[in-house]
């Protein structure tokens, strides 16, 4: 490691660890770095350390050698973590996603689009799926939220692909949906007749919390 100018140290601070961001950034010729679920890298208690952090993701920003785009998701609370440093809150731009309502059909359209171009890039027959029905289960295990049911969308195409499947089902929906909640297979709102009354939202997103 030492030939490769990276020695081996027990700790590194802060500076350290931006300081080779900044120069594996510049190298690799990378723009942009987005930090999803980005709420989680704060703490309630953490005052000094949610800080540095801020301050870290205000340097980077600034930094006249090789300036970077932050993307920073998450939920609406952390707009308010952004918001106790007030240079970097002007730094960012607030944008706010709606969450996905089918009994618009502008959403239900969006969402049929999206399901058949992740699927045609994956090389897979997304036809058979392409139901009112199952778009308001995918919508709904994903609590109706777009990043959500892409990452959804990837878990469950990559799986085909492993096994070797060409057409989508139900059953892949399903295996992704418990790798991505980590329960058990074959309990899922892509399977249940019921699964609104059988599954809450408020707990899916805890357990998708707790997975991560």
């Amino acid at each position: 490691m030492t030939l490769l100018n990276y020695p081996l140290k027990g700790r590194h601070s802060q500076a350290d660890i931006w300081e080779k961001v900044i120069k594996c950034a510049e190298l690799q010729g990378v723009v942009g770095i987005h930090f999803d679920e980005c709420q989680h890298v704060f703490t309630k208690d953490g005052n000094q350390t949610n800080q540095q952090i801020l301050d870290s993701f205000k340097t980077l920003l600034k930094e006249s050698r090789w300036p970077l785009m932050l993307i920073l998701s998450g939920i609406p609370s952390l707009a308010l973590q952004i918001a106790k440093e007030e240079q970097l809150a002007l730094l960012l731009r607030t944008v706010h996603f709606k969450t996905i309502d089918l009994s618009q059909q502008a959403d239900m359209d969006e969402l049929l689009q999206l399901t058949f171009t992740y699927a045609e890039k994956a090389g897979l027959d997304f036809s058979p799926l392409a139901t009112k029905d199952f778009l308001e289960r995918l919508s709904f295990a994903c609590c109706d939220r777009w990043g959500l049911v892409i990452e959804m969308l990837i878990e469950a195409f990559t799986h085909c692909q492993i096994v070797g499947e060409t057409v989508c089902s139900i059953e892949t929906f399903s295996h992704a949906y418990a790798k991505t909640y980590s329960t058990p297979l074959g309990y899922s709102p892509f399977t249940m007749n019921n699964y609104r009354d059988s599954f809450d939202q408020g707990k899916l997103m805890q357990a998708l919390n707790r997975a991560k």
